[in-house]
């Protein structure tokens, strides 16, 4: 069904949960975590299960996002030009059952193919929720349903590990199975979600892109864009990769404790992402965004610093309060640049620079530490915090 778009809202902070673009959008954004979170502990499980080297049961994370990179502008493109539900919908749909289809063990080069497939499914679920609150709200409103959306996406980060976990221990496959998850919410989608009138994106493909393209070659667009790769880099090379090494090289603690920091340090930071509405009342996007570039360099610095196991937890979970700071920000940046014709390919790019960040960064920090170890590599990363206060500030002002 297509209806004409209602006015966006603006002027509350307060999330309509009754919209039905907001249940879906949540309910399909609870999904995306199930990508990577969910599988992560049970690599060791799939190695021994497919008789694998580390390297290659690697592959399957690294597959996953490469489709992201690469597709994502083109995801968009269609988004903007046949509508979000029809990519929403089927998107749904193929990361479901490609998921589970690993399930039934197959070789392992199909299991490749078949994340490949994931994967862009996931990137078309990331494109299309992001874009549907863009174009059904503005001002603290748009802010508030962002904020919620990523606190929706860090908890599920959270706790899909001890879901991934438990499964694990019951079966190699167990946790493939939870992906059919995805039926239901896209039934749910289907029937509530209403295909609003977004003007045409006109033209041939690539007038379309030259159209995107003029909007990135706004300098306006280098805060958002360097912000989402930035953190993408930081999260995963610091968080991700380089602390659990950290943790268990220096102190000797368990991967659950390890998992627990994780779980802590994503709850911190959807506790913060929840209340960026709030926030935006009385603060620019860029000045929130300056915060979190803040957290970022304080939290690295004192996990650099921190001669104990307390301060240097306390140093991550800093960091990611300003990861909650930073993402609902860099999307409302990114969604008040263009129209609505535009607005799925420009989140997209968006999307595509954050599985970039994410592939980039553990191969960047485990490459280096190779060399230097990683409490130098905290401490550059923590400058490059605080010198991202400064350039935010900078560009900021020079938009003013």
């Amino acid at each position: 069904m297509t209806t004409a778009p209602e006015p966006p809202t603006r002027d509350s902070a307060a999330v309509p949960w009754r919209s039905p673009t907001v249940r879906v959008v949540f309910a399909a954004t609870a999904l995306a975590p199930l990508g990577v979170p969910l599988l992560s502990p049970a690599l060791p499980v799939v190695r021994e299960a497919f008789g694998l080297t580390d390297a290659a049961t690697s592959l399957l994370i690294s597959v996953y996002f490469l489709t992201g990179i690469v597709l994502s502008p083109f995801i968009g493109l269609l988004a903007d030009r046949v509508g979000r539900k029809r990519v929403l919908v089927p998107s749904l749909v193929v990361f479901s059952l490609a998921g589970s289809a690993i399930a039934l063990a197959p070789p392992f080069r199909a299991v490749l193919a078949v994340r490949l497939v994931q994967g862009t499914a996931a990137a078309g679920i990331f494109v299309t929720t992001v874009t549907l609150i863009g174009d059904a709200f503005e001002g603290v409103q748009r802010n508030a349903v962002l904020g919620v959306n990523t606190a929706v996406l860090a908890s599920g980060a959270a706790v899909y590990p001890l879901l991934g976990g438990y499964l694990a221990t019951i079966s190699w496959n167990a946790p493939f199975v939870a992906y059919l998850l995805g039926l239901p919410v896209a039934l749910f989608a289907w029937v509530a979600l209403e295909e609003t009138a977004v003007e045409s994106a006109t033209g041939r493909g690539s007038a379309y892109l030259r159209a995107a393209a003029r909007t990135l070659a706004r300098r306006a667009a280098v805060l958002p864009y360097g912000t989402a790769l930035v953190t993408e880099v930081l999260l995963f090379g610091t968080v991700i990769t380089a602390m659990p090494f950290l943790l268990v090289g220096t102190y000797g603690v368990s991967p659950v404790f390890v998992g627990g920091i994780i779980t802590v340090t994503e709850a911190v930071s959807a506790g913060v992402a929840a209340a960026n509405g709030r926030l935006a009342e009385s603060l620019s996007d860029e000045r929130i965004v300056a915060l979190g570039y803040a957290c970022y360099g304080v939290g690295l610095l004192v996990a650099w610093w921190a001669a104990t196991l307390p301060a240097l937890v306390a140093g991550v979970v800093v960091f990611g309060a300003g990861v909650g700071l930073t993402m609902p920000s860099v999307d409302a940046l990114l969604s008040d640049l263009v129209t609505a014709k535009h607005r799925a390919g420009v989140l997209s790019l968006r999307n595509s620079v954050t599985f970039l960040g994410r592939a980039v960064g553990p191969v960047l920090f485990a490459g280096v530490a190779v060399e230097t170890g990683y409490r130098p590599l905290l401490l550059a990363a923590g400058v490059a915090g605080l010198v991202g206060v400064a350039a935010t500030l900078v560009l900021s002002e020079n938009e003013q």
